[in-house]
């Protein structure tokens, strides 16, 4: 049987030599041909004299032509490439090439009144996509097109007079599933069409109205997210990262990332230039370049970014390199942010805390139920002791777990997709049972205390606002007194808001680097209050900060200097007296 494994083991070496990023493939010759052919035929109707896609058109795009069409084996009935998802930035001609595709789709169909659609996440978009497609149709020169095709503006469909077949321009909604089996759908910016309600549902009813069709394709054409992806944009490019990177060997998706290698894109440290500041390396990601777009275009633009600020330039990125925002970070944003990714390591772990760390205190932080319940574990590594007021520069390890009931998800229908996304990470447990959070929670706290490393005093820190039930249950594993500690939150969490950021940029507090606590930082805003700032949840609006709030309370603590309730050294057989 012919090979037609989609994976690309060697991107990051095509990417950086510019060779295609599409793997050999044993293309059917004639569709294949034939489907270029079209394309190149096609005119760009907004560009002065109308030039032909065979002139104006880049290479990288007339190989994915090649290969979806190329893919079909008429004789068989059966098309060995069933999806696209192509991850390219802005000024690429995305949205263009994305209807000139489905238009030679149209031209090249033989199936009597099939339906395909082009549907973005706006109004805008679909409308610049069926001008595209419209303008098209009317620059071909011979009248070939406008004798072929009928075109109904208000309808925003173009019907082929010859099989009947449809193309259907129109924004992403439940509708783009009714009516015909669709013999071919583009998704032109999934990143923006994910945060649509119901969307991962409605893309899975598109797969299964499509089973039937030996012919049909499902394209998704898109930018990076200019903010932490989500939902089914988050699924979608997960699963074609795994294609491309051979672990889905069988899969029938054709992945075409334009995404930096991994050495380019990694965190800076402290006072370093991030890899990808460098322009000599944006050719990687800009297949476009010479023709829609041009690098040096590129970096005046990004230039005028800078001076906006790390927000902007985080969003900048994402749109024009495709890089993969971990923060999104707003220019009211919390400082201890531009340093949190830096800090991230996947060996902080409560195993790794009890096991490594001298004293260990908690924070907890949860409101009513539509707020998440979230407790942070905050170990002290052995070290030094500061002399006198001095800091403190012992190092500190922060790990997080969350709680949130299955109503919320109800009730915060736009936030449910990210929820479901963090607990697949297990960082975020959804709740049915009331209660149930708390005892979790609990059962943390008490493996903590029989472990020995939990404070003598001031051990548990909490907001004092609706911390009822929490304390009776802690109580009841005889943690009281002077080891539970009410926090006051607003202007007074100041000192601990900027203990946490100190030693996030001097390096002396690391993190498990969740995806949870990336999404807490990234919510939180900061308001100034005289000498002091707040961090609040009525600042960040309806985006979830419990996680952060919890790790400032558990600061809040730390900096206290407490001691374990015995001896870590005692057990591990270093006793002193």
């Amino acid at each position: 049987m012919t090979d037609w494994n989609l994976s690309c083991l060697d991107w990051e070496d095509r990417i950086r030599s510019g060779r295609s990023l599409i793997p050999d493939l044993p293309l059917f010759a004639d569709p294949a041909r034939r489907a270029v052919g079209v394309y190149n035929r096609l005119r760009l109707p907004d560009v002065p004299d109308m030039p032909a896609l065979a002139d104006a058109g880049a290479d990288w795009f007339r190989e994915i032509i090649a290969a979806l069409f190329g893919s079909f084996d008429a004789e068989a009935g059966e098309r060995f490439i069933r999806e696209l998802f192509c991850l390219v930035p802005k000024k690429n001609s995305k949205t263009t090439n994305g209807a000139a595709l489905m238009v030679t789709a149209l031209l090249l169909n033989e199936r009597p009144r099939a339906e395909f659609v082009l549907t973005g996440p706006t109004q805008e978009v679909s409308d610049l996509a069926f001008s595209q497609a419209q303008g098209m149709i009317a620059a071909d020169p011979d009248g070939f097109l406008q004798r072929r095709m009928h075109v109904q503006e208000h309808l925003k469909t173009i019907t082929d007079r010859r099989t009947k077949a449809k193309l259907k321009i129109k924004t992403f909604d439940a509708s783009v599933v009714t009516g015909s089996k669709l013999a071919g759908v583009l998704i032109d910016e999934l990143h923006e069409v994910a945060k649509i309600k119901n969307a991962a549902n409605i893309i899975g009813q598109l797969r299964g109205g499509m089973i039937s069709q030996p012919e049909a394709f499902l394209a998704f054409i898109t930018t990076q997210s200019d903010d932490p992806p989500v939902g089914a944009f988050k699924a979608e490019l997960t699963t074609a990262r795994a294609v491309r990177d051979g672990k889905l060997p069988g899969s029938k998706m054709l992945a075409v990332l334009y995404e930096f290698p991994r050495d380019v894109v990694k965190p800076a440290r402290s006072g370093e230039t991030p890899i990808w500041y460098d322009t000599k390396l944006w050719p990687m990601v800009t297949p476009n370049r010479g023709k829609s777009i041009t690098v040096e275009r590129l970096a005046q633009d990004f230039e005028t970014a800078k001076t906006k600020g790390e927000g902007e330039i985080r969003r900048w990125a994402s749109q024009h390199l495709n890089i993969e925002i971990g923060l999104a970070l707003r220019s009211d944003r919390w400082t201890g942010a531009d340093y949190w990714e830096g800090r991230g390591d996947a060996a902080v772990t409560l195993d790794e805390i009890l096991a490594k760390c001298e004293v260990v205190v908690t924070g907890i932080d949860g409101g009513g139920l539509d707020d998440l319940l979230a407790l942070a574990v905050l170990g002290r590594l052995p070290g030094a002791k500061p002399e006198g007021g001095a800091p403190d520069r012992r190092k500190w390890l922060l790990w997080t777990r969350s709680w949130v009931h299955q109503k919320v998800l109800e009730l915060r229908k736009s936030e449910a997709a990210k929820f479901t996304d963090l607990a697949a990470t297990g960082d975020l447990v959804i709740v049915d049972v009331p209660g149930s959070d708390i005892m979790e929670l609990v059962a943390i706290v008490e493996r903590i205390a029989e472990s020995g490393l939990l404070a003598e005093k001031n051990a548990v820190g909490l907001d004092p606002v609706g911390i009822g039930q929490i304390v009776d249950e802690l109580d009841g594993i005889g943690i009281n007194g002077d080891r539970v500690v009410g926090i006051s939150q607003g202007w007074k969490m100041s000192g601990a808001i900027k203990t946490t950021e100190r030693k996030l940029f001097d390096g002396t507090l690391a993190h498990g680097g969740t995806e949870l606590m990336a999404w807490a930082v990234s919510n939180a805003r900061v308001e100034p209050k005289g000498n002091a700032i707040t961090i609040t949840k009525q600042a960040s609006g309806t985006a979830k900060i419990d996680p952060l709030m919890a790790a400032f309370d558990a600061v809040a603590l730390m900096s206290m200097n407490p001691e374990s309730a015995k001896s870590v050294y005692a057990d591990r057989g270093i006793a002193f007296v």
